[in-house]
């Protein structure tokens, strides 16, 4: 099995910007790092470098990965965990073991039982209704179709053990990991702020709201990026 770091895929700061905090992704079920290139490039756009990383439920190296990553002084922080369907899970364990330099983390799509697609028809709108990224994942040829399906062994939600603020988000229309599921397993941690997009599915963050996931993790960062008690930066948006 190939390295995980042979699979890193990277996003810059453009050139003549200083860099204004690093997001590691660990991917969920059949995906890999270049499945987060859409979000990737809008964020490094933003000055926040984007370090890319597979499943860790397909290759466990991912995490020692993400450690090297988190541990390398050459990436500014504040340095943050993204997490999408099982990487958030793993995203969590990351930062309830109190791996060092994780400043924060993002948790997109929080798997919360089992889900039986049936079909690739059925597991891509699941996933995704936007149709630029349905054609993506659709001649992927390193995009594993059938993930979805599985049950991996994942580690315990222990948010009770995480020590930095963590941003949750959620498609209101997610079929593999219904809404109120993912508001049970987030409630009574205040730590958690939790947002939801009407009409959102699965893979939040490549989904048909896509722009506006990237801009709530942007207001996100530049909070985290004033104090971890993320002070208010702007009020008064309906």
């Amino acid at each position: 099995m190939p390295s995980s770091l042979s699979r890193l895929l990277s996003w810059d700061e453009p050139e003549g910007l200083a860099a204004r905090g690093t997001l590691i992704v660990l991917a969920g079920r059949g995906e890999h790092g270049g499945v987060y290139e859409r979000f990737g490039r809008r964020l490094a756009f933003d000055a926040y470098p984007v370090r890319a990383l597979g499943d860790p439920t397909a290759d466990p190296s991912v995490l020692d990965e993400a450690a090297k990553l988190l541990a390398d002084e050459s990436l500014p922080g504040p340095k943050v965990v993204v997490g999408s369907d099982t990487g958030a899970r793993y995203a969590v364990r990351l930062a309830a073991e109190r791996t060092p330099g994780i400043d924060a983390l993002i948790l997109a799509g929080l798997p919360t039982g089992t889900w039986v697609s049936g079909s690739w028809e059925a597991e891509v709108e699941a996933r995704t209704a936007c149709p630029t990224h349905q054609g993506r994942l659709t001649n992927d040829p390193a995009f594993r179709r059938g993930a979805l399906d599985e049950a991996p062994e994942l580690p315990e939600l222990r948010l009770d053990l995480v020590r930095v603020p963590v941003l949750a988000l959620h498609g209101a229309a997610d079929p593999v990991s219904p809404l109120d599921r993912a508001l049970i397993a987030y409630a009574g941690h205040p730590g958690v702020r939790t947002v939801t997009f009407n009409g959102g599915r699965h893979d939040v963050l490549n989904d048909a709201l896509h722009r506006t996931a990237a801009a709530t993790v942007v207001l996100f960062l530049e909070r985290l990026r004033l104090s971890p008690e993320l002070p208010a930066i702007a009020e008064g948006l309906a």
